[in-house]
Order: C-alpha cells, then sequence, then structure tokens
C-alpha cells in the first residue's frame, strides 16, 4: 500500500513512519515542512529506505500539495501535520489557525481533487484518517466521566479550538463531498523522539542540566498517558481495518497527574544516573511551582473501548514500562536532543522559574 503521510517528521508522525516502513510492501511518502519539532534526525533508522522518500511541503501550500498528491498517488493518506504544543498557541495563535484550519482544507481539497482523476476501483480503496486530540473535549474536571466519541466538543486553547475546526472540517468534506475519512482522537503522547518542551522530556533534560523542573499550579492537572509506539501501531490498525466515517479514540489506560509523572521521573533518573548536579540528593529537589497556564483543563481521560472491542487493539506498554524506556532512550541518545537543543529552544517554558 501506498501512505501519503503529512508531519511524518515530527513526534507521532515519525513514529508512525518507522512502523509503516518495517513492512516493506508499504511505500511511504513523508511531507512535512520541518517547523522547530520536525526533525528528520529522527528518522534516520529508515531513511535510505527504499519504501521511503521525504518531500519538503508546507501544507497551506496548494499547488505544491496538490502536485505531490498526483504524483504518489496514496491509498491513504495519513493526516498528522499540525501546530500542536498549547502555550505557543497561546503565545501564538496565528500559525496554529493557519497550519491546523488552512492546512487542513488545503488537505481536504487536494484530496476531493485527486479522487476524481483516480478510477473507481482505486477510489474504494482510499482512505484519509485523520489524527486529532482528546483536548478538542474540553475538561473532565469534578467528574469520573471519560471522554467518548459521542463527547460534545468543548476546546478551552487556541490549539485545540483549531483542532476541533480541522475535525470538524474532515467531517464536512466527507459529507459532502464523500471523501472516506476516519478520525481519531488519542490522548497524551510520550516516549522516544519527543521534543524537548512537552512534559516528560521536558523535566528528564532539566533534571540533567541541574536545572529547576517547572511544574504548573499545584501539577493536580490529570492526563491520560499513550505510548507512542502503541499510538502509531493503532494508528496503522484504524487505517486498515476501521470503518470509514467512524471516529476512534485512543487512549494509554493511564491517567496521572503531572505532579506523579514528574516524581516518578526524578525517582527513575534517581536510581539510573550515579552522578547528580549541584551536588543534590534527589532530582525531586529540582521540583518548583510555577505560576499556571491560562485556561488549563485539569483533566482528559479517554474511553478507549471502541477501538478495543471494534479493531482488537490494546496497548503493550503500562505507564511504568513505557516511562522507564522512554528516560533510558533519553539517556542513551544525547546526541538527538542536543542538535534540538543546539537551536533556538533553550529548555524554556511559560511561567517558568529564571
Amino acid at each position: 500500500m501506498r501512505y501519503l503521510i503529512t508531519g511524518g517528521a515530527g513526534f507521532i508522525g515519525s513514529a508512525l513512519v518507522r512502523h509503516i516502513t518495517k513492512n516493506l510492501n508499504n511505500e511511504v511518502l513523508n511531507v512535512d515542512s520541518l517547523t522547530y519539532a520536525g526533525n528528520l534526525d529522527s528518522l534516520a533508522s529508515i531513511e535510505n529506505q527504499p519504501n521511503y522518500s521525504f518531500n519538503k511541503i508546507n501544507i497551506c501550500n496548494f499547488d505544491v500539495l496538490r502536485d505531490a498528491i498526483h504524483s504518489f498517488k496514496p491509498n491513504y493518506i495519513m493526516h498528522l501535520a499540525a501546530e500542536s504544543h498549547v502555550d505557543r498557541s497561546i503565545d501564538s495563535p496565528e500559525s496554529f489557525i493557519q497550519t491546523n484550519l488552512i492546512g487542513t482544507y488545503n488537505l481536504l481539497e487536494a484530496t476531493r481533487f485527486y479522487l476524481d482523476s483516480i478510477p473507481k476501483d482505486q477510489q474504494e480503496i482510499f482512505r484519509f484518517h485523520h489524527i486529532s486530540t482528546d483536548e478538542v473535549y474540553g475538561d473532565l474536571f469534578g467528574t469520573t466521566a471519560l471522554f467518548t466519541e459521542e463527547t460534545p466538543y468543548s476546546p478551552s486553547s487556541p490549539y485545540s479550538a483549531s483542532k476541533a475546526g480541522s475535525d470538524h472540517l474532515v467531517r464536512a468534506w466527507g459529507r459532502t463531498f464523500k471523501i472516506p475519512f476516519i478520525v481519531t482522537n488519542c490522548s497524551n503522547n510520550y516516549g522516544p523522539f519527543h521534543f524537548p518542551e512537552k512534559l516528560i522530556p521536558h523535566p528528564i533534560l532539566n533534571a540533567l542540566h541541574g536545572k529547576q523542573i517547572p511544574v504548573y499550579g499545584k501539577g493536580d492537572q490529570i492526563r491520560d498517558w499513550l505510548y507512542v509506539e502503541d499510538h502509531a501501531k493503532a494508528l496503522d490498525l484504524v487505517i486498515q481495518n476501521g470503518q470509514v466515517g467512524e471516529t476512534y479514540n485512543i487512549g494509554g489506560y493511564n491517567e496521572k497527574k503531572n505532579i506523579e509523572v514528574v516524581e516518578k521521573i526524578c525517582i527513575i533518573l534517581d536510581e539510573l544516573v550515579a552522578i547528580k548536579p549541584k551536588n543534590i540528593k534527589s532530582y525531586k529537589e529540582l521540583i518548583s511551582f510555577v505560576s499556571d497556564r491560562p485556561g488549563h483543563d485539569k483533566r482528559y481521560a479517554i474511553d478507549s473501548s471502541k477501538i478495543t472491542s471494534e479493531l482488537g487493539w490494546m496497548p503493550n506498554e503500562t505507564f511504568d514500562t513505557g516511562l522507564l524506556k522512554t528516560v533510558k532512550w533519553y539517556l542513551s541518545n544525547s546526541d538527538w536532543w542536543e542538535r534540538v537543543l543546539n537551536g533556538k529552544y533553550r529548555l524554556d517554558r511559560i511561567g517558568e522559574i529564571k
């Protein structure tokens, strides 16, 4: 099969590309504009495989995007290209509107024209898979409920609002223009190759540098954590076996408070790193509580029973096994994250104590 994957140099996208290219019967075209979070180093292990190719394209450039689709002739389009960090959406929302809304619109239009140009039997095989987030559902604070595929949308940040809008565009183009689509909404991902500003890699690298580990508010925000390689397997399962027009929620069955996550990271580092910076006895000493993020949702939690019952998917990793693998990966791959940190990013977050 021929997969065109947008955002394939990003965190989740690169995990998906690595997973799909393991099967040499698949051919993958990675379309990515290589913004700050796009990193081809994450694909070094497969960059020379004959079934993988890369095309640097911004999905906001309709003509180039359309030509790439028509030239490659994909059976599947898996759309992961997005601006995805909430802090950045608060600081500069315009890029989120451009990429997540205009970019998705361009991709849908290019797909529509492509489908009109291919034979009927190829149209019947084709699938458009839109990868989204649980943040479109809003906040579960004050309830023990879980997000289901029927949960009404109630986004809280410019990021989640732009992703909610893109979800609506996909469904509208499916109904109006008969694009055979599937939508998935995932919980927080973690694992190797995660950009350093995100919650799990940020404390790891701050700790190794002897910097304070910032925790928003009281650290009582709850997230459901999904190991990225489990997510990649779920996405490939959905594109192959999911029902057109359906939505599937993908979660890790791992609800944890942010402070609990950070403390677990510190415990693992205490066990694995013998020489600590600044003569501290435990990395927990670096934890500092900072002003909370504006509009910060308190709890996300996904009900994954639909994808489990209908498609047989379950995550392989528990949070403890996945987190241990993640910390060990960052300790063993300093060449990857040091090259990231040599760019503009400097381990700073909104609200962080300097």
